[in-house]
């Protein structure tokens, strides 16, 4: 027993010698553990090689080297398997499942490499059909489209021959009608033309960009009753110098504003309140600090090189508020409404922004929507006391340096009523003048008889007084619009009394300049509280004749 012990261990001491051995635990031992984030590395191959030396028996050697190399040879090799990974999605997830799911799992990068090898040279194939994909681009964009039609000289020419007051008609109804979402300010723009293409195909018409005569007419018809139903009137801000359009039938009452005019409701539930910032404040500046007042939870806002928009809540109330910079300055309109009355007003938002035009200087609201203003105006006054004292439409004498009486010489500017646009005016040492009397606030004054004196472009010249019967609305508006001049002639009752003076606005809905204005009343009531401030004692007495107590008023501009 000793003895085969003894032999044992003489084997294994020579076993251990052996140079083969040592060369293969050198092998195991430089790759160390196979992970899959370490996948098999060629640097054994020398010393592999080093082992198989010719002096030694290194038959086995090479064969366990072998064995050891075979996961090299799988991770250099091409994409075999490439088809396998490169399938469907759902049909790879589909396969891959038990062992076949591990050993993907196992061996990551093998299987993906080969997949971006092929997708590189396959990349000069599909270079090739992808090289008349630019043509075809580069030709649509030279192409001309619908909307980049309105460039076409001819369009633009058609638009160009139009007076500024029948472009700002056709932008008025169409924001009316919802096709157009803008100013309406007289300006050619290719937002104009698709609109009216939008009209033109939701109306089933043959688009041009352009409505003919009878489609205008059509148009023009189809908003009317809109207009009229919300007591449409167009007004010039006297604080802002701003022109928007009023929804009189929801906006009854006209108050000053904080540095503009505010027309509300009785109860304020809607209110439209014009403003202006002239410190020489950016327009980002005033949008930033419209954002943050208080109260307000904005749902979208945009601000361009010179306007802004926010629209969103203040409080309760759904908000909107516009602001347009001009040199130095910004000016814009606030618009908030209670939700109880959204659907009142919801339709009435667009058109009172649209029709805002925050710098309407050079429009002339007495000669119609569009028309430049005259170095000579012509309006109507109305004698309301003996001692000279004149009240005429403030329009009427907006941005004059001077305004004469006709044969009473030149009149004194006293007061300004920014509420009702009315202007005091004061001339001394008249005689032989009638003076108005002043209705009683419950007297009728549904019917009444307007006069004034015409412009004399209305009457070859001339300057007589003339008359005109008119109705009067609940919003006191009048159903005809007197002759150019008549901005502020009087209207009296059955009883020969004074019960307004007339204004004339311009109407952003005709497509002549001619019968671009509308007309309405301020009433007595308003009338007597003005004259009152201005301590005017009025007069009682009967006028025989109405004509005598209304005059001509010259605006005479530099």
């Amino acid at each position: 027993m000793r003895i085969l012990r003894a032999v044992s261990f003489a084997i294994l001491v020579i076993a251990l010698a052996s140079p083969e051995v040592f060369a293969q635990g050198d092998v195991h031992e430089s790759y160390g553990p196979i992970t899959p984030a370490k996948p098999v590395s060629a640097k054994p191959a020398p010393k592999t090689k080093a082992a198989a030396k010719p002096d030694a028996p290194a038959a086995p050697a090479p064969a366990k080297a072998a064995a050891v190399q075979k996961p090299a040879k799988e991770a250099s090799a091409p994409a075999q398997p490439a088809p396998e990974i490169t399938t469907d999605g759902r049909a790879a997830k589909g396969r891959q499942t038990g062992k076949s799911a591990r050993k993907a799992k196992a061996e990551p990068k093998p299987k993906t490499a080969p997949k971006t090898a092929a997708s590189k040279t396959a990349a000069p194939k599909s270079a090739t059909p992808k090289t008349g994909a630019p043509k075809a681009a580069a030709a649509k964009e030279t192409a001309p489209s619908p909307t980049n039609a309105a460039t076409s000289p001819a369009l633009r020419d058609a638009y160009t021959a139009m007076t500024p007051s029948e472009r700002i008609a056709i932008q008025s109804d169409l924001i009316w009608a919802g096709d157009y979402r803008g100013l309406a300010d007289g300006e050619f723009s290719d937002k104009l033309v698709n609109a009216v293409r939008d009209y033109q195909k939701r109306n089933k018409l043959k688009v041009t960009g352009l409505l003919a005569p009878e489609e205008r007419a059509s148009l023009a018809a189809s908003v009317a009753s809109l207009r009229d139903a919300s007591g449409w009137r167009v007004v010039d801000d006297p604080v802002t110098g701003a022109r928007l359009g009023i929804p009189s039938k929801f906006a009854t009452k006209t108050t000053p504003g904080s540095s503009g005019t505010r027309w509300s409701s009785e109860q304020g539930q809607l209110q439209i309140e014009t403003w202006r910032v002239d410190t020489g404040a950016t327009i980002a500046a005033v949008f930033d600090q419209q954002r943050k007042m208080p109260r307000r939870r904005l749902s979208g806002s945009s601000l361009l090189s010179d306007s802004f928009t926010i629209i969103g809540m203040q409080g309760l109330k759904k908000m909107r508020v516009v602001g347009f910079a001009r040199d130095g300055e910004v000016r814009g309109l606030t618009i908030l409404y209670d939700q109880a009355i959204e659907g009142d007003i919801d339709p009435l938002v667009l058109p009172v922004a649209g029709s805002y035009l925050p710098f309407a200087q050079g429009l002339s609201l007495t000669g119609g929507a569009g028309a430049s203003r005259r170095k000579v105006d012509y309006g109507t006054g109305v004698f309301v006391s003996a001692a000279g004292d004149v009240l005429t439409d403030s329009r009427v004498v907006e941005g004059c340096s001077s305004v004469t009486l006709p044969g009473l010489g030149y009149a004194e500017r006293v007061a300004d009523d920014r509420a009702t646009g009315l202007t005091l005016l004061r001339i001394n040492g008249v005689s032989d003048v009638g003076v108005a009397p002043l209705a009683a606030d419950d007297e009728d004054a549904s019917n009444v008889t307007l006069v004034g004196v015409a412009d004399p472009t209305a009457q070859a010249g001339g300057s007589a007084v003339s008359t005109a019967k008119a109705q009067v609305s609940s919003t006191k508006a009048l159903d005809a619009t007197p002759a150019l001049g008549f901005a502020g002639a009087g209207a009296f009752n059955a009883s020969g009394k004074l019960a307004g003076v007339v204004q004339l606005s311009p109407v952003q809905t005709s497509s002549t300049a001619a019968s671009a204005s509308q007309a309405s009343m301020v009433p007595v009531g308003a009338i007597r509280s003005f004259l009152r401030q201005n301590n005017v004692a009025t007069s009682d007495a009967a006028l025989a004749y109405a004509a005598s107590a209304v005059t001509r008023v010259i605006c005479i501009r530099k």
